[in-house]
């Protein structure tokens, strides 16, 4: 199992930990990520990064595919890669329709047909069989709709790129995680319980049928989230799990429209999903935060003391995850986590 290190993205101020990412790459990390919001950018640290270091892997987990067309992102992600010496992840995702239409100005649409189309065209494009065409519900190459000049023309890519540069989608709901089954070389499930392959692998399954490819589960990376806070209290190594995973369940998205609700669901945490979502809504945070199950954080976090969370590890070691993708900023969580896994 490889490890990975998640930046996340910025608060008010952007700053990137050099040492923490160097720490990691001497411990023999492989990879580092960098996400985005509606702040910093998840390819500008990547950048940043790739002119310090010189083996780590670098990913986006994710980039939000209504922020840039679909050239743009194979542009950017061609670039960083052969600059990088071919260390560059592309993690891409249809975010959600708060931050699409009311960040992006893009319409939500069809999230799956926007995934299928846009590496499909991302992969014509590395691939520079032809000059680039496509005919699709959310693009249309060269485009020939209202206010188009007519005198648009295929395009084949100037800069040469290696065709299998690996694309991973980010995904929790059933038709979404089979959308990456179909499409891509990787999955990026947020947070998951190793124990519960039965909320990811039926439905990877559907993807590889339907590819057409004869894909299976050998060869495709499974790269959830784990957050990490190792010490000797466990309550307060907790805490900052609750704080996530509150945010997550009960903020991200609309009552009724918010996707972690509905994963933590299938979890198993229904009734706690709705009522975290609830206080979090009226504005009462810290209720929901401390409404949060301490299962849950177990389940899908790995919090405690070094002992315990060496137990954890093993339901991780023998389930199918490729990549512990660590939300973890002690340096000694990570030596834990590189002498048992590396």
């Amino acid at each position: 199992m490889r490890l990975g290190l998640n930046l996340g993205y910025s608060g008010s101020h952007l700053s990137v930990d050099l040492e923490r990412v160097l720490h990691a790459e001497r411990l023999g990390f492989d990879s580092v990520w960098a996400a985005e919001a509606y702040g910093s950018d998840a390819i500008t640290p990547l950048a940043w990064l790739a002119g310090q270091t010189s083996r780590i892997r670098l990913g986006t987990a994710i980039l939000q595919m209504s922020g840039r067309t679909p050239a743009m992102t194979a542009m950017t992600a061609m670039s960083l890669d052969q600059l990088s010496g071919g260390r560059f992840i592309l993690g891409l995702g249809p975010s959600g329709p708060q931050v699409v239409e009311g960040w992006h100005g893009q319409p939500y649409g069809k999230p799956l047909t926007r995934s299928r189309e846009y590496i499909g065209i991302i992969r014509r494009i590395l691939e520079r069989e032809a000059p680039l065409t496509h005919d699709g519900v959310h693009y249309q190459i060269p485009y020939r709709g209202e206010g188009a000049s007519g005198l648009g023309k295929p395009l084949k890519s100037i800069l040469h790129s290696r065709t299998d540069l690996p694309i991973f989608t980010a995904s929790i709901s059933p038709n979404g995680i089979a959308c990456s089954g179909e499409v891509a070389d990787g999955l990026i499930p947020v947070w998951m319980n190793p124990e519960r392959m039965d909320l990811i692998e039926p439905h990877l399954q559907k993807g590889f049928a339907k590819s057409g490819t004869g894909r299976t589960l050998d060869g495709f990376c499974i790269a959830p989230f784990v957050g990490g806070v190792i010490g000797d209290d466990l309550e307060q190594c907790r805490a900052p799990m609750k704080g996530m995973l509150a945010l997550y369940i009960g903020g991200m998205g609309a009552r009724g429209k918010n996707f972690y609700n509905d994963y933590a669901t299938r979890l198993g945490y229904e009734a706690e999903a709705r009522k975290i979502q609830d206080l979090y809504l009226d504005g009462k945070k810290a209720e929901a935060m401390a409404a949060v199950p301490d299962t849950l954080v177990d389940e899908v976090s790995l919090v405690g003391p070094k002992e315990r969370i060496l137990d954890r590890l093993e339901a991780w070691k023998e389930s199918p995850v490729t990549d512990m993708i660590m939300s973890a900023g002690q340096p000694e969580l990570l030596e834990v986590l590189a002498e048992a896994l590396l």
